[in-house]
Formats: structure tokens, sequence, C-alpha cells
């Protein structure tokens, strides 16, 4: 099929079809395309429209979110996992205040120069908010490609990224640039989806290799499995009189980087050790259930411990802050999901361990 005809179909069943009302699309400008493109990597839709609406409402502009406190930002991300999106958000902003006076440039190589931006966020902003015509090449346009063209190979290897950037390329209109990149995401997300496509109302059927094979359960080629790592690690839960519990801020880069957290031990000797440091000799760990949090990357299973004292020291671990958090008052700033529900269980737990000794 021409590039012309395969944009025309894909067009054509957009404007009949496409989603035309999601928040980022009734205001597009290139800050709110930037953030929505961000919230919405390795992330549903449905997921992202309240978080989106949110963090618009905290930070409107460009340069209120380079204004921002990261604490603020990550708490308002808090939830969405994979932080690292909002650390270079936060970071993005600044550099383009103080290199592009506020304005996010309209350059892809400018563009791609910015934390946390790849060439195919670059395009979407770039096409979507700013009529450029630029491919992109998110998770929906590469099943949609490999599908279409029957695309061998995992899309993570270089020959077959550079292959599907090509067809990428092939197929981007001359015109129109705008609405064909939303086409073309609605069209991998709503038909062309990962289980169960709808090829039957898909308008690229007629020349679609992996349908016309059978083949659309084996395209695009899963990434080669291999066994996550396993990690262990013990969440230390010292709550005092009041009903708080203490937390720290994670250091600034690596999982949940800049979050508040729970302290951590690597071993339980280790928490036994920290707790006769913070707690008193007298008070012990109660253990509570185990959990399990995955990573792309690695598996951590996490084993709580639970303990109350009086008057525990509260000052600050090298160049960790601490604080003592109620749990369903607001939060000092960002929590990593499984921390939050560790936090929030206290209020459940009707034998939370009593505070055993005096100063």
């Amino acid at each position: 099929m021409s590039r012309d005809a395969f944009s025309r179909r894909v067009l054509a069943w957009w404007r009949e079809h496409g989603r035309k009302d999601l928040p980022w699309q009734r205001e597009p400008t290139a800050y709110r395309v930037w953030v929505s493109e961000i919230m919405l990597q390795q992330t549903q839709v449905a997921t992202v429209i309240p978080y989106f609406e949110r963090f618009m409402e905290r930070f409107p502009s460009l340069g209120e979110l380079a204004a921002a406190p990261l604490d603020d930002v990550l708490q308002h991300w808090s939830g969405l996992g994979y932080y690292a999106r909002a650390r270079n958000l936060h970071k993005a902003a600044r550099a383009v205040v103080e290199e592009h006076g506020g304005d996010l440039p309209q350059e892809l190589e400018a563009l791609c120069a910015l934390p946390g931006i790849g060439r195919s966020t670059a395009g979407a902003i770039l096409s979507l908010a700013c009529g450029q015509v630029q491919p992109i090449l998110d998770g929906n346009v590469k099943r949609v490609l490999c599908r279409y063209h029957g695309v061998e190979g995992w899309a993570g290897t270089t020959d077959v990224l550079r292959r599907l950037w090509t067809l990428a390329e092939s197929h981007t209109p001359e015109g129109d640039a705008g609405p064909y990149t939303q086409a073309m995401m609605d069209l991998g997300a709503t038909l062309c989806t990962r289980a169960r496509p709808a090829c039957e109302r898909c308008p690229l059927a007629g020349d679609c290799v992996a349908l016309r094979d059978d083949r659309q359960r084996e395209l695009p080629a899963s990434k080669p499995r291999r066994a996550l790592p396993e990690r262990e690690t013990w969440f230390l839960m010292l709550c005092d009189a009041q009903g708080r519990v203490l937390l720290e801020r994670r250091p600034p880069t690596g999982i949940w980087g800049g979050l508040w957290s729970l302290p951590e031990a690597a071993t339980r000797a280790e928490a036994d050790d920290w707790l006769r440091r913070e707690g008193g000799a007298d008070v012990v760990w109660s253990p509570m259930a185990a959990l399990t949090h995955t990573f792309s990357h690695f598996r951590l299973n996490i084993r709580p411990l639970l303990a109350a004292r009086q008057t525990p020291a509260c000052d600050g671990v090298k160049d960790r802050p601490r604080v003592w958090y109620k749990p369903g008052q607001s939060p000092p700033g960002g929590i990593a999901a499984p921390v939050a529900q560790l936090v929030e269980s206290l209020s459940e737990i009707p034998d939370r361990p009593q505070q055993i000794s005096e100063e």
C-alpha cells in the first residue's frame, strides 16, 4: 500500500472512531502534550487521566512546574509509578526555563536533549502540538507496524528498531501530521491491541500480514524472557505514641529516588541493630505479612517489621531528612505505592505494638 493510501485509511477511521476529547486534546499546548506523553509511557490512558488533571490543576504552566519543589511534583505523581519520569519532567522544566526562555523548543534535536524526552516523545509533541511532520514510534505504533508489515524480531534490537523507524517515516503524511499521529496511537490502543485485536474493524485489515498469516499472537515478537532476579529488603516501621510512623527521604537517584519511604535494612540482623539504636533496648519487632513489588528489571521481596516507642530520635541520616507522618494526613511528598500501602495499613491493625520503654 502506498504512503498516501495507508495514512488515508488510518485518518478516515480516526475521524469516525478515534478519541478526540482526552484532557490533553482539549488544549493541546506543547506543555500539556509533553506532560501527557510522559505520563502515558507504560501507563494506560484511563489511569493517566485523573493524574493528568490533578497535575495540571497544580502545575498549569511549565514555569510553575519548574518553580515547584521536587517533593511537590513527586507527591502529585505518587501511585503513577516509574518515578524517574517525574524527576526528569521537573529537571527538564527547569532546563527549559534556564536555557530556552520558558518555552519548549520546537526543534527535534533540542527537545531530545532534554531529560526524559526521546525521539518518539519529541515527535509526538511536535506533531500533536505544533503540526510538524514528525514520525512517532511508541508501543502502540510499533505493534501496528509490526503486524501490518510482518516485521520479525524483537523491537528492542537495533536492526528491528531501525526498520520500524523507516516504516514510521514512510507512512507519516505531509499533511494532517497531528491527527495522523493521534490516529496511529488510537489504532494500537483500541483495535490493534496486544491481546484479542479487533481485526474485523481495522482499516488496515485488507493488507495486514499478521492477519493474512494468522500471526497476530506472534507479532510483534516478545522480548526474550529471562528470570527476574530477586532481591530482599526489610522495611522498618517505627511508630510513636501518637500513631505516627517514621519516614526517610530516599537518595535522589535509584529506585523511588527522592520519595519518602520507610527506613530499610538489608538483613534482619541489621534491622535489629537499627531498632536498638532508634527504639531502645527493650523494644522488639512484630513481623508483618511480606509483600512483593515487581520492577521492570527485578522483583523486590519486602519484609515489614513493626515496633513502637515513646520518643525516638528524628534527626536526619547523612543527607536523608526524616519526618513523622500520621497515616491519613497529607504526606510530606511523594510516597512509593508499597510504602503507602504499608503505612495506611497501620490504622487497620487492632493490636498495633504499644510503647513498652520509657526514656
